[in-house]
């Protein structure tokens, strides 16, 4: 944490900036969710995608002109299409993912080329957030934190509504004066045991960890540096390159070679025992969906009187929890005597599976022909 009597800043307005991290390969939500179309860029939220949302979700918040992407180049047409007022130049491509880090500092390392000042946040493609003035008026708080104080860091924490441990979480300090409701950070746990996870619950002080956050560009490439300083080497090279002709060829070639780690392991956490750096959090009091799998998707959906949903044409007979997906708005999917089950309906691939057993859908994902991945 930051260390008692460090320089305070004045406030200076900068330019704010906003970075989707799109890179998500979405095994959770095979047969539909293919390397050739990740969920984020499939229209199954009442005809739109993920990613579609996240750009809408910056209406207001940050103009146009100063959103990028971050995703794998190979997805480069089809986010252009998903996105149209997205700019060409504003297309973070990458050869191949290699995590979290890397795809923050891509970006950082690229506006602080364009922009010394510049301010952005990182935000995720996969993720439902209600209502949007409520996350606009946090995201707004958190460009002010890190405004007023480049060396701060700031992570958003949404409140948690049932023990969950698939999530990261984050426990909040004391209240930092002169902001709503923002607080220090005390500490990072990733993905807790149940038992752990009822008494972050039962504390209080605990948030779920986003994914979102928002950085100072120039300090955040310099904590990288600190940490994990053969990404920083690549991504200045990578930066160096950016408005040349060698664009191209020096991201192929150098960010494969970068270190594939997250940001909350990589950076987050060592930011968090640093007193060159703190760390903000700001709850968000949101409705707030990680759609990473087909439970999680089937909660987008209104259920009928026995708790089946769907985005198909059904016919239930003694049928309870049945959540049905297809890509083919005239099939229609007859379900009998079956309860909490998931039924996923694609023109090569058709998935069967215990709702309870969703987790596991990846490992199918994972063992299927190439040509079916």
């Amino acid at each position: 944490m930051a260390a008692r009597g460090a320089p305070s800043f004045p406030y200076i307005p900068r330019m704010r900036y906003a970075m989707i991290m799109a890179g998500g390969s979405g095994t959770r939500l095979w047969p539909m969710s293919r390397k050739a179309m990740p969920k984020q860029l499939l229209p199954f939220i009442g005809g739109r995608s993920l990613l579609q949302i996240a750009g809408e979700r910056l209406e207001g918040v940050v103009p146009p002109e100063r959103r990028l992407v971050c995703a794998a180049d190979g997805y480069r047409d089809r986010v252009l299409h998903a996105i149209p007022e997205l700019r060409p130049e504003n297309w973070l491509g990458e050869p191949t993912g290699r995590d979290t880090l890397n795809a923050v500092g891509f970006a950082a390392a690229v506006l602080a080329k364009r922009d010394p000042d510049a301010v952005f946040a990182v935000l995720t493609s996969d993720h439902i957030i209600t209502p949007q003035q409520a996350f606009a008026n946090r995201l707004a708080e958190g460009f002010r934190l890190v405004e007023t104080d480049p060396n701060r860091f700031v992570t958003f924490g949404i409140t948690p509504t049932f023990p969950a441990t698939g999530y990261g979480y984050v426990e909040r300090g004391q209240e930092i004066a002169g902001f709503d409701r923002c607080f220090s950070a005390l500490r990072f746990v990733e993905k807790p045991d149940r038992q752990h996870a009822e008494q972050y619950l039962a504390a209080g002080t605990f948030s779920w960890n986003s994914g979102m956050f928002v950085f100072h560009a120039a300090k955040c490439l310099e904590a990288i540096g600190w940490y994990k300083p053969e990404s920083a080497a690549g991504l200045k090279r990578i930066a160096d390159a950016w408005d040349t002709p060698a664009r191209a060829t020096t991201v192929a070639e150098v960010y494969p070679t970068l270190p594939k780690i997250s940001v909350d392991y990589a950076l987050m956490e060592p930011a968090s025992q640093d007193a060159r750096r703190s760390i903000a959090v700001v709850p968000m009091q949101v409705q707030w969906k990680d759609v990473g799998s087909w439970p999680t998707w089937g909660e987008t959906l209104q259920a009928d009187a026995q708790g089946n949903r769907g985005n198909a044409r059904m016919q239930h007979l003694q049928s309870r929890g049945v959540l049905v997906a297809s890509d083919d708005p005239s099939h229609t999917v007859s379900v009998i005597g079956l309860e909490d089950v998931i039924v996923v309906h694609t023109r090569d691939a058709t998935l069967v599976c215990r709702a309870d057993l969703a987790e596991k859908v990846k490992e199918i994902a994972g063992a299927v022909p190439p040509e079916l991945q």
